[in-house]
């Protein structure tokens, strides 16, 4: 009880000395409390983030793996054939390579069979996509000069000239360089088309929702049914209805893409408008029509079936099929990937979320601005603990004189230097209090201001690049509307992401830049987290009082070890 006593006498004594370390604890403390708060925010986003958001997924070709196969395989057959000759200045072997790529795409009853190897499979969803040739009767949307042009001459000379264009840049359902597009196609399965229309078929209202050309709203008419009583039935734009001059019941007569003398009769019951409608087409030299969003034809995949089009079948203008499976949360998309690959799933295949990658990329600030918090706390508390050690040295130098006459009545070395540890763990613990409650306070503005400003970093740095590169300009329907799967996924996965940076305390901000990809503008949708509830806790609380302990100890341990060298008798033989 005296050593107690005694050491609260002292912190009460010496005001001044002992202000000045809470003063230095509370610093300490309130910036422990910010950075500690801020890596429990970044945490909790990416734990929690997309644990109630609905994720979707593709099984996708892994054609970096089997290229780099095949050239392996290449180079290990040249060097062995022809001694140890190098082969890095020889050709690529490119049969190899397309042999290895070939064939890869897996077909509907194999997705299915994926899809019922795991329970954690809510509901799946496919479009398959081919390319339709125009007729006289019926044409596709253009603008430019000479796409008028080809099509003036299309329609009136022999359509075999036509088909033969047609035929020549349209790749079968099994090239290689489409593959892996069709499975990873995301929401909609859109492909890169030649020909004069697309014809995407629908397997569910879902898949619709998901189209790969952005949501839509039906200006006339009614969306398809999926039985075969709705067989023919097809929407088309209302930019291609204006354009061929029809209405909701008029019949359309459309060419095979591959046969221009096989043609088809589809029924218009439906005239739907993009909800980001472009004006402008796909310009580019030797783009077809049925890249442009206005030149979508949309029916069901039983329709597709019925004209034997879909998938399955064994023409050249077979579907390009695209399977989109659909989780509750992202707990469930990790156990997909492990059930598939103990189901037999080849590891020549992938299985990938944009949902998943893209809030991925929305917490890059978030991620950043932790890295940021662990390095000041990692500074703050490697100064505060010099800082006090420093201090508490100096106090017990100024009281060297009441040490040696403690010890010299009798006092046990061991409880004067308990005594100076008394006195650091109180003052300590005033200055933790103080400086928790004041991080309390500031934690979630501080927190939210410097994520702001590591947001606005990562936009400027990607405007930069832009502006570097010169690609300012978005590409035609780059808008929201664009023709290509990889926007509206973007699009759709940055919707998933906000709302599931909801649920984990978090808000989201606007959209990055443009990205470029395959040469072209797309916007690419980044709804970065830009506000997190960095709020303390009890987790964090109990932290702090650990690193107040681990303070305590570490000043106290210097005064114990000064304490206990000092003589007594030396200390006041030197005072007198």
């Amino acid at each position: 009880m005296f050593v107690l006593n005694n050491a609260w006498n002292n912190v009460v004594r010496n005001k001044g000395r002992n202000i000045l370390i809470i003063i230095v604890v509370a610093i300490i403390a309130a910036a422990a409390t910010i950075g500690l708060a801020i890596r429990q925010a970044a945490q909790t986003a990416r734990d929690t983030g997309l644990s109630n958001t609905t994720v979707t997924a593709q099984i996708s070709v892994d054609r970096a793996k089997l290229m780099s196969e095949s050239q392996a395989s290449a180079s290990s057959s040249s060097t062995s054939s022809s001694g140890s000759s190098s082969s890095s200045d020889s050709k690529p072997d490119f049969e190899s390579m397309r042999s290895a790529l070939s064939d890869k795409q897996l077909s509907l009853s194999e997705y299915q069979k994926y899809a019922k190897a795991s329970s954690a499979v809510k509901s799946t969803y496919y479009t398959e996509t081919t390319s339709l040739a125009a007729t006289d009767s019926f044409q596709p949307v253009e603008s430019s000069e000479s796409s008028s042009d080809s099509s003036s001459n299309s329609s009136s000379s022999s359509s075999s000239d036509s088909s033969s264009a047609n035929t020549g840049n349209q790749p079968s359902a099994n090239a290689p360089d489409q593959g892996d597009q069709g499975s990873q196609g995301g929401k909609g399965g859109m492909v890169q088309q030649s020909g004069d229309f697309s014809l995407v078929g629908f397997s569910s209202d879902t898949a619709v929702e998901n189209a790969a050309n952005g949501s839509f709203t039906m200006t006339s008419g009614e969306v398809f049914g999926y039985t075969s009583s709705s067989d023919g039935d097809v929407i088309i734009s209302q930019s291609l209805a204006t354009f061929n001059n029809l209405k909701v019941g008029d019949t359309i007569s459309v060419a095979n893409a591959s046969d221009s003398s096989t043609t088809y009769k589809l029924t218009v019951v439906g005239i739907y408008k993009n909800t980001s409608d472009s004006s402008q087409t796909m310009d580019r030299p030797g783009s077809s029509t049925a890249a442009d969003p206005a030149n979508a034809i949309y029916t069901s995949v039983s329709t597709l079936k019925k004209l034997g089009l879909d998938s399955s079948s064994d023409s050249d203008s077979a579907a390009q099929l695209s399977f989109t499976y659909v989780f509750a949360n992202k707990d469930a998309y990790e156990t997909f990937v492990s059930d598939v690959k103990k189901a037999g799933l080849s590891s020549d295949y992938t299985v990938q979320s944009a949902d998943v990658e893209e809030y991925e990329q929305s917490l890059v600030p978030l991620d950043n601005l932790a890295k940021f918090a662990l390095t000041l706390l990692i500074i703050v508390l490697a100064v505060g603990a010099i800082v006090l050690v420093a201090l508490n040295l100096f106090n017990i130098r100024e009281r060297k004189y009441e040490i040696g006459v403690l010890t010299a009545i009798g006092v046990n070395k061991a409880k004067v230097a308990m005594q100076f540890v008394a006195e650091v763990f109180v003052v300590t613990m005033i200055g933790l209090a103080i400086g928790v409650a004041g991080g309390a306070v500031a934690s979630v503005p501080v927190s939210n201001q410097l994520l702001a400003s590591q947001v606005a970093s990562q936009q400027s740095q990607q405007a930069s690049q832009q502006q570097q590169f010169g690609r300012g300009m978005q590409a035609p329907g780059s808008s929201g509307s664009s023709g290509s799967s990889g926007s509206s996924d973007s699009s759709d996965s940055s919707g998933s992401s906000g709302s599931s940076s909801n649920n984990a305390g978090t808000s989201t901000t606007g959209q990055a830049p443009a990205q470029p990809t395959g040469g072209k503008m797309m916007t690419r949708a980044v709804n970065y987290v830009s506000t997190v509830n960095a709020s303390v806790n009890l987790k964090i609380v109990g932290q702090l009082i650990l690193i107040g302990l681990a303070l305590t100890i570490l000043a106290s341990l210097a005064a114990v070890i000064v304490v206990m060298r000092y003589e007594p008798l030396q200390i006041l033989a030197d005072r007198s």
